[in-house]
């Protein structure tokens, strides 16, 4: 079973932690993560981009000139593609580039890129991770002792505690998440995935709860009890 070091907010070791093999230690499946990257970026994308069509371009529709005997080219509106100022053809309208993925899915992505990570050695967690006020210093002390500084870091906790936020939230090249929102692309983009201790317990504990029918007859069974 892996382990990984825990340290204190001063940055010195305090022990180890082992981490869960049904969490960290799957069989990975890159075609998921894959699949989990693509669909998490084109979530993200609005789909507002919007040209104007040759219908929709105000011009004059009057035809430029006769159509024949000017030893011209026959043209019609001013607003044909061609024309500067005319309307633009097959441009991007509205559109809605959202896709689904399935919750088993998802969650097979996610546990196999936190394995993957857990593999190169990508996990650090810190125990009692705490402020009693907003103190960004301390915050970039703990990351240089670390030897973070220079790393891409998320910082994953149990839930946005107010001081820790606003601790790291300042820091170059950190982000900050907690447990329930962690996703695939999150993980794989970054170096190092800083836990405080009770960030990866809530980690392990949401993710190995059922899920579809299997979380249905657990509270079915549940409720009979």
């Amino acid at each position: 079973m892996a382990t990984v070091p825990v340290y204190s907010t001063a940055g010195e070791k305090a022990g180890e932690v082992e981490l869960a093999p049904d969490v960290f230690g799957i069989e990975p499946s890159q075609a998921l993560m894959h699949q989990a990257v693509v669909t998490t970026l084109a979530n993200m994308r609005q789909g507002t981009a919007d040209t104007k069509t040759r219908g929709e371009v105000k011009h004059t529709t009057r035809k430029l000139w006769r159509q024949k005997g000017t030893g011209r080219a026959r043209q019609g509106m001013r607003s044909a593609p061609h024309f500067k100022g005319g309307g633009v053809a097959f441009g991007p309208h509205p559109r809605d580039y959202s896709l689904s993925f399935p919750k088993k899915m998802r969650r097979k992505a996610l546990l196999s890129a936190l394995t993957v990570k857990a593999q190169a050695g990508g996990i650090m967690v810190v125990d009692a991770l705490a402020f009693d006020a907003p103190k960004t210093k301390q915050a970039a002390a703990l990351l240089s002792v670390l030897g973070l500084t220079e790393k891409k870091v998320l910082l994953v906790l149990d839930m946005p505690h107010e001081h820790v936020v606003l601790s790291f939230r300042n820091l170059p090249n950190v982000y900050i998440t907690t447990a329930d929102l962690l996703g695939t692309y999150d993980v794989l983009n970054a170096d190092v995935l800083l836990f405080s201790r009770d960030g990866l317990a809530a980690l392990e504990s949401l993710k190995q709860q059922p899920l579809g029918i299997e979380r249905w007859m657990t509270k079915q069974q549940g409720g009979a009890a």
